[in-house]
Protein backbone atom coordinates (compact mmCIF):
# COMPACT_ATOMS: atom_id res chain seq x y z
CA UNK A 1 0.00 0.00 0.00
CA UNK A 2 1.02 3.24 -0.86
CA UNK A 3 -0.06 7.27 -0.46
CA UNK A 4 0.40 9.82 -1.85
CA UNK A 5 -0.21 13.76 -0.65
CA UNK A 6 -1.03 16.85 -2.47
CA UNK A 7 -0.57 19.35 -0.16
CA UNK A 8 -2.36 23.09 0.02
CA UNK A 9 1.25 25.52 -0.46
CA UNK A 10 -0.15 28.84 -1.83
CA UNK A 11 0.33 28.80 -5.23
CA UNK A 12 2.97 26.56 -5.65
CA UNK A 13 3.28 22.65 -5.12
CA UNK A 14 4.07 19.66 -3.21
CA UNK A 15 3.83 16.64 -3.44
CA UNK A 16 4.72 13.84 -0.78
CA UNK A 17 4.53 10.44 -1.28
CA UNK A 18 4.97 7.41 0.97
CA UNK A 19 5.73 4.38 -0.80
CA UNK A 20 5.35 0.22 -0.52
CA UNK A 21 9.18 0.21 0.57
CA UNK A 22 8.75 2.58 3.16
CA UNK A 23 10.73 5.41 1.29
CA UNK A 24 9.31 9.17 1.17
CA UNK A 25 9.31 10.92 -2.17
CA UNK A 26 8.88 14.69 -1.95
CA UNK A 27 7.86 16.54 -5.61
CA UNK A 28 8.89 19.92 -4.77
CA UNK A 29 7.69 22.08 -2.14
CA UNK A 30 6.22 25.61 -1.04
CA UNK A 31 5.31 27.13 2.37
CA UNK A 32 7.59 25.59 4.32
CA UNK A 33 8.82 27.33 7.33
CA UNK A 34 10.75 26.32 10.73
CA UNK A 35 8.39 26.88 13.07
CA UNK A 36 7.36 26.32 16.28
CA UNK A 37 4.70 23.20 16.23
CA UNK A 38 0.80 24.36 15.15
CA UNK A 39 -2.21 22.62 17.70
CA UNK A 40 -4.46 23.49 15.10
CA UNK A 41 -5.60 20.65 13.16
CA UNK A 42 -5.20 20.49 9.49
CA UNK A 43 -8.62 19.50 9.08
CA UNK A 44 -10.41 21.66 11.24
CA UNK A 45 -10.25 24.79 9.54
CA UNK A 46 -12.42 27.89 9.22
CA UNK A 47 -16.01 27.21 7.31
CA UNK A 48 -16.38 28.95 4.40
CA UNK A 49 -19.77 30.41 3.84
CA UNK A 50 -19.38 31.46 -0.19
CA UNK A 51 -21.27 28.88 -2.16
CA UNK A 52 -19.43 27.75 -4.61
CA UNK A 53 -16.04 29.06 -3.27
CA UNK A 54 -14.37 26.63 -0.14
CA UNK A 55 -11.65 29.11 -0.13
CA UNK A 56 -8.73 27.11 1.40
CA UNK A 57 -6.43 28.95 -0.38
CA UNK A 58 -6.47 30.83 2.41
CA UNK A 59 -5.54 28.29 4.75
CA UNK A 60 -2.14 26.39 3.52
CA UNK A 61 -0.23 24.03 5.48
CA UNK A 62 3.41 23.86 5.87
CA UNK A 63 4.84 20.29 4.44
CA UNK A 64 7.48 21.24 7.16
CA UNK A 65 4.71 20.78 10.15
CA UNK A 66 2.62 18.07 7.74
CA UNK A 67 5.01 15.73 7.46
CA UNK A 68 6.50 15.75 10.85
CA UNK A 69 2.81 15.22 12.26
CA UNK A 70 2.99 12.17 9.93
CA UNK A 71 6.40 10.78 11.90
CA UNK A 72 8.42 11.67 8.73
CA UNK A 73 12.00 11.82 9.39
CA UNK A 74 13.99 10.50 6.46
CA UNK A 75 13.55 11.63 2.69
CA UNK A 76 14.51 9.25 0.63
CA UNK A 77 14.28 11.50 -2.51
CA UNK A 78 13.47 15.39 -2.94
CA UNK A 79 12.58 15.87 -6.61
CA UNK A 80 12.37 19.21 -7.64
CA UNK A 81 10.59 18.88 -11.21
CA UNK A 82 12.13 22.91 -12.47
CA UNK A 83 13.98 26.06 -10.83
CA UNK A 84 10.90 28.21 -10.34
CA UNK A 85 11.02 29.86 -6.95
CA UNK A 86 7.05 28.23 -6.17
CA UNK A 87 8.47 24.91 -6.50
CA UNK A 88 11.38 25.50 -4.14
CA UNK A 89 9.89 28.13 -1.42
CA UNK A 90 11.41 27.14 1.62
CA UNK A 91 13.44 24.63 0.61
CA UNK A 92 16.24 25.51 3.01
CA UNK A 93 14.19 25.32 5.78
CA UNK A 94 12.89 22.03 4.34
CA UNK A 95 16.38 20.50 4.06
CA UNK A 96 17.43 21.44 7.29
CA UNK A 97 13.86 19.58 8.76
CA UNK A 98 14.47 16.23 7.58
CA UNK A 99 17.55 14.20 6.46
CA UNK A 100 17.39 14.51 2.29
CA UNK A 101 19.39 11.19 1.06
CA UNK A 102 18.81 12.34 -2.85
CA UNK A 103 18.33 15.01 -4.87
CA UNK A 104 16.59 14.94 -8.38
CA UNK A 105 17.87 18.23 -10.44
CA UNK A 106 17.66 18.96 -14.01
CA UNK A 107 20.97 20.49 -15.55
CA UNK A 108 19.33 23.87 -16.05
CA UNK A 109 21.68 27.46 -15.93
CA UNK A 110 18.70 29.26 -14.64
CA UNK A 111 20.05 32.84 -12.64
CA UNK A 112 17.70 35.05 -10.88
CA UNK A 113 19.22 38.31 -9.88
CA UNK A 114 16.01 40.08 -8.32
CA UNK A 115 13.68 38.78 -5.91
CA UNK A 116 10.34 39.70 -6.18
CA UNK A 117 6.97 38.71 -4.08
CA UNK A 118 6.86 36.01 -1.33
CA UNK A 119 10.10 34.22 -2.37
CA UNK A 120 12.95 34.24 -0.33
CA UNK A 121 16.92 34.89 -1.78
CA UNK A 122 18.26 32.25 0.71
CA UNK A 123 16.14 29.57 -1.00
CA UNK A 124 17.88 30.12 -3.98
CA UNK A 125 21.11 30.33 -2.53
CA UNK A 126 20.45 27.54 -0.77
CA UNK A 127 19.55 25.88 -4.21
CA UNK A 128 22.62 26.60 -6.21
CA UNK A 129 24.58 24.74 -3.74
CA UNK A 130 22.63 21.83 -4.11
CA UNK A 131 23.03 22.75 -8.01
CA UNK A 132 26.54 22.56 -7.63
CA UNK A 133 26.76 18.96 -5.73
CA UNK A 134 28.52 20.93 -2.61
CA UNK A 135 25.69 20.08 0.21
CA UNK A 136 27.48 17.32 2.07
CA UNK A 137 25.60 14.22 2.73
CA UNK A 138 23.10 14.64 -0.47
CA UNK A 139 23.52 13.00 -3.72
CA UNK A 140 22.61 14.75 -6.70
CA UNK A 141 21.28 13.14 -9.68
CA UNK A 142 20.30 14.52 -13.13
CA UNK A 143 18.26 11.89 -14.50
CA UNK A 144 16.65 11.84 -17.95
CA UNK A 145 13.51 10.17 -19.89
CA UNK A 146 14.20 6.64 -19.43
CA UNK A 147 16.56 6.30 -16.87
CA UNK A 148 17.17 3.32 -14.62
CA UNK A 149 18.60 3.04 -11.58
CA UNK A 150 18.35 1.06 -8.05
CA UNK A 151 15.08 2.27 -5.35
CA UNK A 152 13.84 4.51 -7.76
CA UNK A 153 12.41 1.59 -10.59
CA UNK A 154 14.29 -1.20 -10.23
CA UNK A 155 15.17 -3.68 -7.30
CA UNK A 156 18.17 -4.41 -4.96
CA UNK A 157 19.06 -6.79 -7.89
CA UNK A 158 18.27 -4.72 -11.08
CA UNK A 159 15.19 -5.98 -11.66
CA UNK A 160 11.95 -3.73 -12.51
CA UNK A 161 9.32 -2.20 -9.62
CA UNK A 162 11.41 -0.61 -6.72
CA UNK A 163 9.12 2.46 -6.01
CA UNK A 164 7.40 2.79 -9.33
CA UNK A 165 9.18 5.95 -10.79
CA UNK A 166 9.47 6.40 -14.41
CA UNK A 167 10.74 9.31 -15.87
CA UNK A 168 8.82 10.76 -18.89
CA UNK A 169 10.76 13.79 -19.67
CA UNK A 170 12.96 15.66 -19.90
CA UNK A 171 15.85 14.66 -22.19
CA UNK A 172 19.00 16.21 -22.34
CA UNK A 173 17.94 17.99 -25.70
CA UNK A 174 14.89 19.60 -23.73
CA UNK A 175 17.04 20.56 -21.32
CA UNK A 176 19.64 22.32 -23.51
CA UNK A 177 16.46 24.03 -25.57
CA UNK A 178 15.49 25.61 -21.94
CA UNK A 179 18.97 26.93 -21.73
CA UNK A 180 19.05 28.37 -24.86
CA UNK A 181 15.97 30.06 -24.46
CA UNK A 182 15.18 30.84 -20.86
CA UNK A 183 12.09 29.06 -20.62
CA UNK A 184 12.69 26.60 -17.88
CA UNK A 185 9.24 24.59 -17.53
CA UNK A 186 10.11 22.49 -20.67
CA UNK A 187 12.78 21.17 -18.69
CA UNK A 188 10.70 20.18 -15.68
CA UNK A 189 10.24 16.34 -14.63
CA UNK A 190 7.69 14.63 -15.65
CA UNK A 191 7.10 11.26 -13.79
CA UNK A 192 4.72 8.57 -14.12
CA UNK A 193 4.38 6.80 -10.75
CA UNK A 194 3.64 3.18 -11.51
CA UNK A 195 2.00 1.60 -8.20
CA UNK A 196 1.60 -2.05 -7.28
CA UNK A 197 -1.73 -2.63 -7.62
CA UNK A 198 -0.94 -1.35 -11.95
CA UNK A 199 -2.38 1.97 -11.35
CA UNK A 200 -0.75 5.26 -12.98
CA UNK A 201 -0.13 8.45 -11.32
CA UNK A 202 1.42 11.21 -13.47
CA UNK A 203 3.12 14.40 -11.99
CA UNK A 204 3.66 16.86 -14.78
CA UNK A 205 5.69 19.44 -12.89
CA UNK A 206 5.03 22.96 -14.86
CA UNK A 207 5.62 21.00 -18.34
CA UNK A 208 4.74 22.73 -21.33
CA UNK A 209 4.21 22.04 -25.15
CA UNK A 210 7.72 21.30 -26.29
CA UNK A 211 7.60 18.88 -23.66
CA UNK A 212 4.07 17.21 -24.51
CA UNK A 213 4.90 17.66 -28.08
CA UNK A 214 8.07 14.84 -27.07
CA UNK A 215 6.01 12.79 -24.32
CA UNK A 216 2.74 11.96 -27.14
CA UNK A 217 5.30 11.39 -29.36
CA UNK A 218 7.47 8.70 -27.44
CA UNK A 219 6.18 7.51 -24.08
CA UNK A 220 2.16 7.29 -25.80
CA UNK A 221 1.61 4.11 -24.05
CA UNK A 222 2.79 4.91 -20.69
CA UNK A 223 0.60 8.39 -20.31
CA UNK A 224 -2.30 6.55 -22.06
CA UNK A 225 -5.34 6.75 -19.43
CA UNK A 226 -3.95 7.30 -16.19
CA UNK A 227 -5.70 7.55 -13.27
CA UNK A 228 -4.63 10.91 -11.45
CA UNK A 229 -3.02 13.45 -12.92
CA UNK A 230 -1.28 16.46 -11.10
CA UNK A 231 -2.40 18.83 -13.03
CA UNK A 232 1.01 20.29 -15.68
CA UNK A 233 1.56 24.32 -13.86
CA UNK A 234 -1.21 23.71 -11.04
CA UNK A 235 -3.22 23.20 -13.71
CA UNK A 236 -3.32 27.31 -15.34
CA UNK A 237 -4.41 28.21 -18.78
CA UNK A 238 -0.57 29.79 -19.47
CA UNK A 239 -1.21 30.00 -23.37
CA UNK A 240 -0.88 26.51 -23.85
CA UNK A 241 -2.42 23.20 -25.88
CA UNK A 242 -4.63 20.44 -24.15
CA UNK A 243 -4.57 18.19 -26.83
CA UNK A 244 -2.73 15.92 -24.27
CA UNK A 245 -5.00 15.20 -21.96
CA UNK A 246 -7.49 13.20 -24.84
CA UNK A 247 -4.74 10.69 -24.69
CA UNK A 248 -3.67 11.12 -21.08
CA UNK A 249 -7.75 10.78 -20.46
CA UNK A 250 -7.29 11.04 -16.10
CA UNK A 251 -10.10 9.41 -13.99
CA UNK A 252 -9.48 12.37 -11.69
CA UNK A 253 -6.93 15.44 -11.40
CA UNK A 254 -5.66 17.70 -8.65
CA UNK A 255 -5.52 21.45 -9.61
CA UNK A 256 -3.35 23.80 -7.10
CA UNK A 257 -4.40 27.55 -6.58
CA UNK A 258 -4.40 30.15 -8.78
CA UNK A 259 -7.54 33.08 -9.20
CA UNK A 260 -10.16 30.83 -11.33
CA UNK A 261 -10.07 33.38 -13.88
CA UNK A 262 -6.70 32.20 -14.37
CA UNK A 263 -7.27 28.11 -14.43
CA UNK A 264 -7.88 25.87 -17.47
CA UNK A 265 -11.38 24.41 -16.25
CA UNK A 266 -12.45 24.51 -19.52
CA UNK A 267 -10.09 22.63 -21.06
CA UNK A 268 -11.20 19.25 -18.15
CA UNK A 269 -15.05 20.42 -18.66
CA UNK A 270 -15.10 20.22 -22.38
CA UNK A 271 -13.32 16.83 -22.48
CA UNK A 272 -16.05 15.50 -19.50
CA UNK A 273 -12.67 15.27 -17.04
CA UNK A 274 -13.41 15.35 -13.32
CA UNK A 275 -10.71 17.62 -10.95
CA UNK A 276 -10.48 18.72 -7.46
CA UNK A 277 -8.39 21.94 -6.74
CA UNK A 278 -6.32 22.72 -3.23
CA UNK A 279 -9.24 25.77 -2.99
CA UNK A 280 -11.45 23.31 -2.68
CA UNK A 281 -10.39 20.15 -0.64
CA UNK A 282 -7.43 21.81 0.87
CA UNK A 283 -4.86 18.68 0.80
CA UNK A 284 -5.79 15.96 -1.32
CA UNK A 285 -4.99 12.30 0.16
CA UNK A 286 -4.90 9.24 -1.93
CA UNK A 287 -4.48 5.71 -0.56
CA UNK A 288 -3.36 2.95 -3.09
CA UNK A 289 -4.65 -0.28 -1.50
CA UNK A 290 -5.86 -3.67 -3.27
CA UNK A 291 -7.18 -3.05 -6.64
CA UNK A 292 -8.44 0.78 -5.41
CA UNK A 293 -7.64 4.13 -5.09
CA UNK A 294 -9.52 6.17 -2.06
CA UNK A 295 -9.35 9.32 -2.03
CA UNK A 296 -9.58 11.88 1.23
CA UNK A 297 -9.88 15.88 1.54
CA UNK A 298 -8.49 17.31 5.04
CA UNK A 299 -11.49 19.58 4.31
CA UNK A 300 -14.73 18.41 6.24
CA UNK A 301 -17.43 21.07 4.89
CA UNK A 302 -16.08 19.78 0.72
CA UNK A 303 -16.09 16.64 2.08
CA UNK A 304 -19.56 16.40 2.66
CA UNK A 305 -20.97 18.47 0.28
CA UNK A 306 -18.88 16.07 -2.27
CA UNK A 307 -20.44 13.15 -0.58
CA UNK A 308 -22.96 12.77 2.23
CA UNK A 309 -21.81 9.43 3.56
CA UNK A 310 -18.06 11.15 3.95
CA UNK A 311 -16.05 9.35 7.39
CA UNK A 312 -13.08 10.51 8.66
CA UNK A 313 -9.80 8.57 8.67
CA UNK A 314 -7.50 8.88 11.71
CA UNK A 315 -4.79 7.20 9.62
CA UNK A 316 -4.80 9.89 6.94
CA UNK A 317 -6.43 12.85 9.39
CA UNK A 318 -8.47 13.25 6.42
CA UNK A 319 -12.20 12.80 5.10
CA UNK A 320 -13.13 10.06 2.67
CA UNK A 321 -14.43 11.29 -0.80
CA UNK A 322 -14.66 8.52 -3.39
CA UNK A 323 -13.17 5.56 -4.79
CA UNK A 324 -11.63 5.41 -7.94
Amino acid sequence: MSTIHFLNVKNGDCTWIQHNSGHITVIDVNNAKIEEPVTESYYELEKSSIKGNFNQKNHPVNPINYLKAFGVKTVMRFILTHPDMDHMGGIKDFFSSFDVLNFWDTDNTKEIEIFEGPYNEEDWKFYKKLRSGSVEGIKRLTLYAGSKGKYYNQNEDGSGGGDGLHIIAPTKELVQQANESGDFNDCSYVILYRTGNHKKILFAGDSHDKTWNYILENHKDSVKNVDILIAPHHGRKSGRSYEFLDLVNPKITFFGNAESEHLAYHAWRYRGLEYITNNQANCIVSEISGNNIDIYVTYEKFARTYNSATFYSEKHKAWFLKRL
